[in-house]
């Protein structure tokens, strides 16, 4: 089917066709609920990408529309991202960084407030994901060596991961994604995404240091260890291959903040100067990307662009809106951000939000980024970085379930959820 009879069978409305479509879309996003499709082995990724396909093949979509669906500036950006913090990663940084706050002569209040720090800084500027996945294993060990109950670390570490990724619009991908969209100015977006985000993890330490079972756990030892952590899996600190990463991600920064370059393009030139190495192959750093999440996003995007010429969305959010109900609005938006946010993920929740703030959606995107990425600290599930603390910290023999994740994060995002809605309600 070509360009023209595409267009056709959109004008037509067919039903068969429309419900079709919504049919594979409740099925995907009954996938990202779920995590995969029963008795099937797909992850969120193949669920998504087995959508686009079916909606292509379904409605006869040109290739060409299918494509122009993808928001390629968010994905390039994606991709750029994973490339400065796979070579952070190779150069040993995050866990120089761990290691070297945990030698410093803190008491446990001190050492809680360093890394929740440190945790929330990189990952304003690093994926929060790596963050987690680098640091995890070393705050596990220093916990233990140091005799202290590593479960508050942990916890405090995927929660303060959370909550810095949300400081910056390259922070984590929905922020990317909103960015992209949106065409939210860097420095603007950062100005109104820093208090917040500074004030929560201020309520995450708060929690953790002095919160019911603060002090609950192995005795705290009175004296500082020098940590020394083997760990088969992280890479010696280089200071060289740090100093590039670190180089190339500040320049970034500078372009961002002081230029109306477009963001995309000059994170794909940082990540090619980082790719021409001597010591790092390409082929090693290029498997620290994280494909999956890219087709997600491909696949979503293609899926949601079929979903909308069925035109059902505008008559939902039509008859909300004459319900009294406007997603563009801060309260329906946070209420419906966090549960959606919870129910599907953040990166579904804000593709299938967006197209539905409005004209002047600059105010509503900043608060879409900020209450979908504090939503994540929830739930266990509630995002992939605290899966990866979970999943780790079992490997150290350190149990994190669901209820010891929830007696923290629940009311930290209750608690970072109020501080947003008094500081957009100020800004108003």
């Amino acid at each position: 089917m070509d360009g023209a009879a595409w267009n056709t069978v959109l004008a037509l409305g067919h039903s068969a066709t429309d419900w079709g479509i919504v049919a594979v879309f409740v099925t995907v996003y009954l996938g990202m609920f779920l995590g995969g499709l029963p008795r099937l082995k797909l992850d969120r990724s193949g669920v998504a990408l087995l959508g686009a396909i079916a909606v292509i093949a379904l409605t006869g979509m040109p290739l060409e529309d299918a494509a122009r669906a993808v928001d390629l500036p968010t994905i390039v950006l994606l991709f750029a991202f994973m490339v400065v913090s796979a070579q952070m990663r190779l150069g040993g940084f995050y866990t120089e960084v761990t290691r070297r706050v945990g030698a410093l002569p803190l008491s446990r209040r001190g050492l809680l407030a360093a890394l929740i720090a440190v945790a929330g800084v990189l990952s304003a500027v690093f994926s929060n994901d790596i963050v987690c996945l680098a640091m995890t294993p070393v705050v596990a060990r220093l916990c233990l060596q140091r005799g202290l109950n590593p479960v508050p670390f942990l916890i405090g570490l995927a929660c303060a991961a959370n909550i810095g990724s949300a400081a910056t619009l390259i922070g984590n991908p929905q922020n990317m994604l909103i960015g992209s969209v949106l065409q939210l100015h860097f420095a603007d977006y950062l100005r109104q995404a820093l208090p917040p985000v500074a004030i929560g993890l201020v309520l995450l330490w708060a929690w953790l240091a002095y919160g019911p079972g603060a002090r609950a756990g192995a005795p705290e030892l009175g004296r500082p260890l020098a940590v020394e952590v083997a760990l088969e899996d992280a890479p010696a600190f280089d200071r060289w291959q740090s100093a590039k990463g670190l180089a190339v991600a500040t320049a970034l920064m500078g372009v961002f903040l002081f230029t109306d370059w477009p963001r995309d393009v000059a994170a794909l030139v940082g990540a090619g100067v980082l790719l021409l190495s001597r010591r790092l192959h390409s082929s090693h750093v290029m498997g620290f990307v994280d494909w999956q999440l890219l087709l997600l996003f491909m696949g979503l995007f293609v899926l949601n662009h079929a979903f909308e010429t069925t035109g059902l969305a505008a008559q939902a959010v039509a008859w909300l809106a004459g319900h009294g109900v406007r997603l563009a609005d801060p309260g329906p938006l946070l209420v419906v951000g966090v549960a959606l946010s919870n129910l599907v993920s953040n990166v579904p929740a804000v593709m299938l939000l967006l197209p539905h703030l409005g004209a002047d959606a600059s105010e509503a995107g900043v608060l879409l980024a900020l209450v979908s990425t504090f939503a994540g600290n929830l739930l266990l599930v509630g995002s992939i970085a605290n899966l990866i603390v979970a999943d780790l910290a079992a490997k150290q023999g350190i149990t994190i379930d669901w209820r010891r994740h929830a007696s923290t994060g629940i009311p930290v995002t209750l608690g970072t959820l109020v501080v947003v809605w008094g500081w957009m309600g100020w800004l108003a």
